[in-house]
């Protein structure tokens, strides 16, 4: 298992990182400690959750994810071994904290809350896991500005993640789902006051979604804070199983119909693209697509999911995988009549 460095903080992350959002949804908490001494066995040492998983958000089921990691790293005796990252939650929720914001108040209590879940008396990565201005994430597009809005500011959150820091309970600080402003923002406000340097940005990228490249990328190059990537399956769909109109029993877009980022006619052909790449060279579609987001050198970490243990050594797979100059160009053709179809 490769392994790269988290921003400047002198912490190794293997390539791959183990993904939970499913736990306490989808997986059980045997599933969920299947899969995770799976993964360490594996070489992965990296772990990302966040507190409002699992996914799709509801009040019955907020936090269980976290509790199946730390009832596992309990059982095991393996925290020091693995790397930990987990995320706040910012407005929108209101099942958790009455309503979360990235607050001095609300994100002490959240880290609180985490450990407790986690059983564990620190994290190492911390994120915030979107804006908690207007911005775009999540698939918006057509930005508007709000001159009234009542936003937490980075120097609020970055100002209570260093008390955090000096209080031993997070490591290091990420954002998520966030812009190329935001980003930079964040680093020049930490620069200027002496607060923690982010160490990575955890948004979406896959062959439906290439969107960081246009801003991000660079930043990810000269500023070292590199991309964790999500959804690089694009919620399974560049498996290619929700081809010519099937839905398989218990996948995700078949349980949740909330889920339609993914779900558009152009989004369609340009995974049948994909697709036909792969069976063309003989390769396993969801492979190819992991291997590619594998290969891009402002990768930190690709976050790869599963809800079964055979999707999940399947997943595993792509780490030794190297996609040839033939395969590379084809995708480059299918992303020039398919840009971003998916953002």
């Amino acid at each position: 298992m490769q392994t790269r460095p988290l921003g400047r903080t002198g912490l190794e992350v293997s390539r791959l990182c183990l993904g939970t959002m499913t736990f306490g949804e989808q997986n059980s908490e045997a599933e969920a400690h299947e899969q995770l001494d799976r993964a360490v066995a594996f070489g992965i040492n990296f772990i990302d959750t966040a507190e409002m998983y699992p996914v799709p958000p509801r009040a019955e089921t907020q936090g269980l994810t976290e509790a199946y990691i730390g009832s596992w790293l309990k059982a095991r005796g393996s925290r020091d071994d693995v790397i930990i990252a987990t995320k706040a939650a910012g407005p929108g929720l209101d099942h958790i904290r009455g309503g979360p914001r990235l607050t001095r108040e609300h994100l002490h209590q959240a880290i609180d809350d985490s450990l407790s879940r986690l059983q564990t008396d620190y994290v190492d990565l911390y994120q915030l896991h979107w804006p908690d201005r207007r911005a775009n994430f999540f698939g918006r597009l057509g930005y508007e500005h709000d001159e009234e809005e009542d936003a937490t500011t980075l120097e609020e959150s970055l100002a209570a993640l260093q008390e955090l820091v000096q209080a031993g309970k997070i490591r290091a600080v990420g954002l998520s789902n966030e812009t190329p402003w935001g980003v930079m923002h964040a680093l020049q406000v930490a620069e200027s006051q002496g607060l923690p340097r982010v160490a990575s940005v955890q948004n979406p990228y896959s062959l439906l979604n290439r969107s960081f490249e246009v801003g991000l990328a660079e930043i990810a190059h000269r500023e070292d804070v590199g991309l964790l990537a999500y959804s690089p399956l694009a919620f399974g769909k560049l498996s290619g199983k929700y081809l010519d109109g099937a839905w398989p029993e218990g996948a995700r877009l078949t349980l949740f119909e909330r889920f339609q980022r993914y779900n558009t006619p152009l989004a369609d052909e340009a995974t049948r693209a994909y697709v036909n790449i792969a069976r063309e060279h003989g390769l396993d579609p969801a492979q190819m697509a992991l291997a590619y987001v594998n290969s891009r050198s402002f990768l930190t970490s690709n976050i790869i999911g599963a809800t079964s243990m055979a999707q999940l050594e399947s997943n595993l797979e792509s780490e030794s995988l190297r996609l040839d100059e033939d395969v590379l160009a084809a995708i480059e053709a299918v992303h020039q009549r398919y840009p971003n179809p998916c953002p």
